[in-house]
């Protein structure tokens, strides 16, 4: 990671180094099974691989375009412009690019696979609803994703999620599923031990990116809060915007929820949402920590 006065975070530093670690066992023992029950996976993987470089190199032109956000200049938002202009001098980081969307739904997010790639796109919803000692806590949170590199981590980490995925998929639609064999005889049934294997490693590596991405969130939390030296105004906006949240269209949410891991609060959570499938920390966890720091601060 560049040198930035970005907190460190030696917890999220491991984590991320174990779940790549157990990521990689994963893939190894994957891949064992399909040769050993003869599967010729090549094409699969040569899928999965561009689908991976696509995603790490166009990861922040994907993420703009899906959540119809454009990038913005100076001159067309230089309150936006002023408080990333502070925040990466004062982390001692490049200055990412901007970017707005235009949506109602109050949120931001950071993506990018490094400092020089990086760009900050928050929504006209969380412009309007926040001042700028909020915002301030919001863009420092997302800038120390960046300063961490776990987007990049989070990006890497998902591609066998994308090869399980897409075997699962191919089992299923060719009907392999269903029982077919290595012979005519009494061989082992090659698709539906595709198709188990597959639905296994997916679950996994799943509950593997989702706990790294929960854990993200809150070293965001404190590294953004320990940059401003300001928690109680990332308190505030993430009350807020979760409240906010709560009120925007079902529809428009669900639109938004593949994006729910780079946001800085879920589009869709609750009580309906188990712990373990979740992509952030509940609320009452994150604002706990804040009340911490700010604790730790005062003294």
């Amino acid at each position: 990671m560049a040198a930035t006065r970005f907190a460190p975070d030696r917890g999220l530093s491991t984590r991320m180094a174990v779940t790549m670690f157990l990521l990689g066992l994963l893939y190894v023992a994957f891949m064992a099974v399909l040769v050993a029950v003869g599967v010729r996976a090549v094409a699969v993987l040569v899928i999965a691989g561009g689908l991976l470089l696509a995603q790490y190199f166009l990861s922040d032109k994907i993420a703009l375009f899906a959540m119809h956000g454009r990038e913005v200049s100076p001159q067309e938002a230089p309150e936006l412009h002023g408080i990333i202009d502070r925040l990466s001098a004062l982390g001692g980081m490049p200055k990412p690019r901007v970017a707005i969307a235009d949506s109602d739904m109050p949120n931001a997010f950071a993506t990018g696979r490094n400092q020089k790639n990086a760009v900050v796109c928050v929504t006209t919803g969380i412009l309007r609803r926040l001042d700028a000692r909020e915002l301030e806590g919001v863009i420092a949170h997302e800038l120390s994703h960046v300063a961490h590199r776990d987007v990049a981590v989070m990006t890497i980490a998902s591609f066998l999620g994308i090869v399980a995925g897409l075997m699962t998929r191919f089992a299923l639609y060719s009907g392999l599923a269903g029982g077919n064999r290595r012979d005519n005889n009494n061989g082992p049934p090659i698709g539906l031990i595709i198709f188990l294997v597959s639905g296994l490693v997916y679950c996994v590596s799943f509950l593997l990116t989702r706990a790294l991405s929960r854990y993200r969130e809150l070293a965001a939390d404190r590294a953004g809060a320990l940059l401003t030296q300001r928690p109680s105004a990332l308190a505030s906006a993430l009350t807020k915007v979760s409240g906010d949240i709560a009120r925007i269209p079902t529809r428009d949410l669900r639109e938004a929820q593949p994006f729910n891991a780079f946001y800085f609060a879920p589009a869709l959570s609750g009580q309906s949402v188990a712990t373990l499938l979740s992509t952030h920390p509940p609320l009452d966890r994150r604002l706990a920590q804040l009340a911490r720091i700010s604790a730790e601060l005062g003294r």
